[in-house]
């Protein structure tokens, strides 16, 4: 089923022209791409969503057709940026979900505007710094403005044209080199989650299950009724890596089933 052409447009938002597309009808949802990359990036993904529900999608801060500002990148802003957004378009509440740098935003918008999101989504993202991979932190200390030239040869750069890919990689170095640890606010969080990884992520194991347990899983056992699960939802996709997750179908068949149901209510 084919959606109609996305409406598009630009919200001023905290001093940004944020980029926003909105396709198909329903509950809103809120897409957030991860770094480097723009709301393309979830390929077949966006369709698939829009068919149940109002998909809108965000080019963050210096990504995509958002141009930068003299702010830098963080989670925080970037999550403040998707609350004053909400209100721009008349949102009262809606989904967010979020890949990778996205995923970090979306935990925040939920951390930090809790009353506007009504059901979370975190796919391969972590709730501190230490859940990447080593080599993927080590991957992290070295971006900078080296890695912006390297971009010429990319379709990205033919893609979004505007970006300055010199300053996009030196702020996001900045922001990927900066400790966090989210893990008290995660545990303290009321909004329905469910988070997703690929089984050969960039994210180590151990830390998807130290997610998980601070969302209440992975406690005990559910038991023959299911009256022991957790509210919250863990999925890990086969056969998928951190680098193909976001744009592979498999991603909308697992989420929209948690989307689509009621929102439990709260004992």
């Amino acid at each position: 089923m084919h959606t109609a052409r996305p409406q598009s447009g630009y919200a001023p938002v905290n001093g940004l022209n944020l980029y926003y597309q909105i396709q198909g009808r329903g509950k809103p949802l809120v897409l957030l791409h991860g770094g480097v990359a723009a709301i393309e990036m979830f390929g077949e993904n966006l369709p698939l969503l829009a068919e149940g529900r109002q998909v809108i999608g965000v080019d963050l801060q210096a990504h995509g057709r958002t141009a930068d500002i003299d702010r830098p990148l963080s989670y925080e802003a970037m999550a403040d940026d998707i609350a004053t957004l909400m209100k721009y378009l008349g949102i009262e509440r809606a989904d967010v979900m979020g890949y990778s740098l996205g995923g970090g935003v979306a935990l925040q918008t939920a951390i930090r505007h809790p009353a506007s999101v009504r059901k979370l989504v975190v796919v391969s993202a972590t709730c501190k710094r230490d859940g990447w991979y080593p080599e993927v932190l080590d991957a992290m200390a070295q971006m900078g403005p080296a890695a912006g030239e390297q971009m010429k040869q990319s379709p990205l750069y033919r893609l979004y044209p505007n970006v300055n890919w010199a300053v996009l990689f030196t702020k996001l170095g900045d922001l990927l080199r900066k400790d966090y640890d989210w893990s008290k606010e995660v545990a303290a969080t009321k909004t329905p989650t469910m988070i997703v990884f690929a089984d050969a992520d960039a994210v180590r194991p151990a830390h998807v299950i130290e997610f998980f347990g601070l969302l209440g899983g992975g406690q005990k056992n559910a038991g023959l009724d299911g009256s022991g699960r957790p509210a919250n939802q863990l999925a890990i996709l086969p056969g998928l890596t951190h680098y193909n997750i976001s744009s592979n179908p498999a991603l909308a068949t697992v989420v929209t089933p948690f989307l689509d149901a009621p929102v439990p209510v709260s004992k």
